[in-house]
């Protein structure tokens, strides 16, 4: 496995929790400019005991997986409800897939209560094969949450575009990887309000900035991947001592719906591609390089509740 390939993998995750904290972040920043107005339809009104039950299904490259996921809303000491959640019964084609004792123990806690700020999960104890699912899961709370908390979409149609003032978000642990960064802009959409099935469709799109502050050493890291302006850059620094320099453009498609009723998540569906140009270069100037190579990730996951 390259550097580069090696840090796709080991960064994804990274990459997914990073979002999460950005719109933790933003939340900040639009509460400064009096934007933020909470309200329906996308409310969650939890029910302390309610239990919630869903099943994944997930390709990421050449994996794919299922796992279910059970949850309870319960209160914490000071009376704030949230949702905890247990990893069971993971497949990868077919098979049944060995996770680590510590799984049985470990529960993850969500909230898309606009009055509590969440936190991204601990995972430095978690069964690696887990970290996925539950960056993904926080990836749909995280956005309907931040929905909830915007409170800007209130009918079919309505939409909202915010430029992330944020710098980019970096990933580099300045060893192995020198440079780790990306940038998004968030675009939501309120799609569809179905009175007769009770839901509402929410589309979030994290979306390439129009202008990208990302420290791109080499001209040919400017030339774009794909439709639009490079958001994603990383530099490995190899065994062998050469850089591994890649460019390009990421975004996440998040699609949602929601029940009307109390604001659960009835079903989700993430696309994710990663669209890059990568080369192997002599020199951390990244001036003598050889030829550039396409690589192209997509990760595609569905959420669906389990009745």
């Amino acid at each position: 496995m390259t550097g580069l390939n090696y840090a796709h993998e080991a960064t994804n995750e990274t990459a997914r929790r990073i979002h999460f904290l950005r719109s933790v972040q933003l939340v900040f920043v639009l509460e400064r400019t009096g934007i933020l107005r909470h309200g329906e339809p996308l409310h969650r009104q939890y029910r302390e005991g309610e239990r919630l039950a869903y099943h994944m299904k997930a390709v990421n490259e050449a994996w794919h997986y299922e796992i279910d996921a059970h949850g309870v809303v319960k209160k914490d000491a000071v009376g704030r409800l949230f949702e905890e959640y247990e990893w069971t019964h993971m497949r990868s084609s077919g098979q049944p897939v060995s996770l680590a004792r510590s799984v049985g123990d470990y529960r993850q806690k969500l909230t898309l209560d606009p009055e509590q700020i969440p936190s991204a999960p601990d995972l430095t104890k978690v069964d690696p094969k887990l970290i996925g699912p539950i960056t993904d899961m926080m990836t749909f709370y995280a956005d309907l949450w931040l929905a909830n908390k915007l409170g800007v979409l209130r009918k079919a149609g309505d939409h909202f575009y915010f430029r992330n003032p944020m710098p980019p978000s970096s990933w580099a642990d300045g060893i192995r990887v020198l440079v780790g960064e990306d940038a998004i802009d968030f675009d939501m959409t309120l799609k569809m309000m179905d009175a007769a099935a009770g839901t509402a469709t929410l589309e979030v799109k994290h979306v390439p900035p129009k202008d990208s502050a990302l420290p791109f050493k080499a001209a040919w890291m400017q030339e774009p991947v794909g439709a639009g302006t490079n958001n994603w850059v990383q530099i490995v620094k190899n065994s062998q001592g050469k850089f591994e320099a890649g460019v390009g453009i990421e975004t996440f498609t998040v699609d949602l719906t929601v029940s009307m009723a109390d604001g659960h998540i009835v079903s989700a569906t993430m696309e994710n591609p990663v669209a890059t140009i990568e080369r192997v270069c002599e020199d951390e100037a990244l001036t003598t390089c050889g030829a550039a190579k396409r690589h192209d990730i997509l990760r595609k996951i569905e959420l669906a509740r389990e009745q």
